[in-house]
């Protein structure tokens, strides 16, 4: 039988635009596996595989034209968003090329033999190596951040570990141009093509994570797909570990006094988060927890009214589509809940945004209303009015593990008075990152960041975005009373590489 043939679909009118591809069968994954797999001794040098990264993003960078119009081509997410993506990318290769050269992620351990203590310590010396080929699953809402060129492959090529590409449908021809983009980049630094592979198809996604030369996957998307895979890499005669970013409702809790002292902007600025990108961002917030009365009245009639200034946008792809209509339908039908600006189907290709409304009680016990704390993709949010504190805290604790939670304080309660110190300890266990006073979309590149959270966030502790994201892809190893000569460089006294590392008890820079 054939192998199906892969589109590029123009979501903006649904026709297919041209076939870019075909689905990968069990032998190209296979093969592709396995030519990561030999790719691995290129990526041993740091400084090669920094530079690596760094033609990367002049790569990219050189292409840009072609890249956008692509992209926009594929996506329908406009020029200056893919733009500002595309720089992000290139910015975050550039980031860890720099956190290459470093060196600290090694974890470099070394204690010299002390018999003096209790049991005695023999020479012992610990840093971390790379785990082998990983798996990448693309994701639909960013074509370059979380794609080809995104945080998965920039950390695991960082770490020193090929990977293979499973890419997402809804960019196809994209996601082809970018592979060959890197692998131009890795023929710069003698590394062989298959340093970065690349396959289509619903079942090469099965088959890769499969893989028995597959040491790692990563994967942005959703809780029902990401959880197969999961399940998959757990079921493994070797199971490995399944780095995924799943659904996130991204709670936000707006507190009385907040809400008194600024409602038009918090309204406002509620309405920009919620609505940007249309609404496909994995940090927007999906449920909005308001106070009751006049405070709350206001800040709703600032929602509704910046809401419903916003124009109509297009999808990633139809299925989207469907699925936001019938995920809309299905929550504004249940019994109290209103709509003051309906979100839903706009033209033949677009929706428009729109919020929900109910009581804060509905959503404080198990039943019908549970519908309301499920992540629905799209320009939509709920807003649940609450009487009083005791009725928030019954709805939070109801709530899933997120990659965000925020808090909209008063000046008085960001400043130590009042509750603002009670609900930022309320809402941590349920985030990897809390916010004050900001609102949740955009995800900044930076050493600090954390992007993920407890299930179904995501599916371990570690972060998709920032410098730390390299160390899904390492594991330690320690050697003990091995003579000199045959220690990897790294773990040698004399520290010719000049690493970070911890040396008999001390911190060295």
């Amino acid at each position: 039988m054939a192998a199906a043939p892969v589109w590029s679909v123009d979501p903006r009118t649904g026709k297919q635009r041209e076939q870019v591809a075909v689905e990968a069968t069990a032998q190209e994954v296979d093969a592709a596996v396995r030519a990561a797999h030999a790719a691995r001794p290129a990526l041993v040098d740091r400084t090669v595989r920094a530079a690596f990264l760094r033609s990367a993003a002049e790569q990219l960078e050189a292409a840009k034209e072609q890249l956008i119009e692509v992209a926009d081509a594929e996506t329908a997410l406009g020029p200056v968003r893919l733009t500002g993506e595309l720089a992000r990318t290139c910015y975050q290769l550039r980031a860890f090329a720099d956190i290459v050269d470093e060196g600290a992620f090694l974890d470099v351990v070394i204690n010299h033999p002390d018999d003096t203590a209790t049991p005695p310590i023999p020479d012992l010396r610990r840093y971390k190596i790379p785990l082998g080929v990983v798996a990448v699953y693309s994701a639909s809402n960013f074509p370059f951040a979380f794609s080809v060129p995104g945080g998965d492959t920039a950390s695991a090529l960082a770490a020193g570990c090929p990977v293979v590409v499973k890419s997402h449908p809804d960019h196809p021809g994209l996601s082809e141009l970018v592979a060959s983009v890197l692998r131009r980049a890795a023929a710069q630094h003698d590394i062989p093509e298959g340093v970065v592979g690349l396959v289509h198809g619903f079942e090469a996604g099965v088959e890769l994570v499969k893989h028995p030369l597959v040491a790692a996957a990563g994967f942005t998307g959703s809780v029902r797909g990401g959880r197969a895979l999961f399940d998959a890499a757990a079921a493994r005669p070797v199971p490995i570990p399944f780095h995924g970013e799943l659904g996130s409702l991204n709670p936000v809790v707006i507190t009385e006094a907040a809400a008194n002292e600024r409602a038009e902007a918090i309204g406002t600025g509620l309405a920009g988060s919620m609505t940007l990108g249309v609404g496909q961002f994995c940090v927007k917030p999906g449920l909005v927890l308001a106070p009751a009365g006049a405070a709350g009245d206001r800040l709703l009639k600032s929602l509704t009214d910046a809401v419903s200034d916003t124009n109509a946008g297009v999808l990633l792809d139809h299925r989207m589509r469907d699925n936001f209509v019938a995920g809309v339908a299905e929550r504004a039908e249940l019994p109290e809940v209103e709509t003051p600006v309906t979100p839903g189907a706009g033209g033949d290709h677009t929706v428009s945004a729109g919020f929900l409304t109910v009581a804060a009680d509905k959503l404080a016990s198990e039943g019908a209303y549970d519908l309301l704390l499920e992540e629905c993709f799209g320009p939509v949010t709920v807003v649940a009015r609450y009487a009083d504190e005791a009725e928030a805290n019954s709805v939070l604790s109801r709530l899933p593990g997120n990659l965000t939670a925020t808090v909209h304080l008063s000046a008085e309660e960001a400043a130590g008075e009042g509750r603002g110190a009670e609900i930022l300890a309320e809402l941590t266990p349920l985030a990897g990152r809390v916010l004050v006073n900001a609102w949740p979309t955009g995800v900044a590149v930076a050493a600090a960041q954390h992007h993920g959270g407890p299930y179904p966030a995501t599916t371990s502790t570690s972060t998709s975005v920032g410098g730390t994201a390299v160390e899904r892809w390492l594991r330690p190893v320690a050697y003990q009373n091995t003579p000199a000569a045959l220690l990897p460089v790294e773990l040698r006294d004399e520290n010719e590489l000049g690493l970070p590392r911890r040396f008999n008890g001390h911190l060295e820079r």
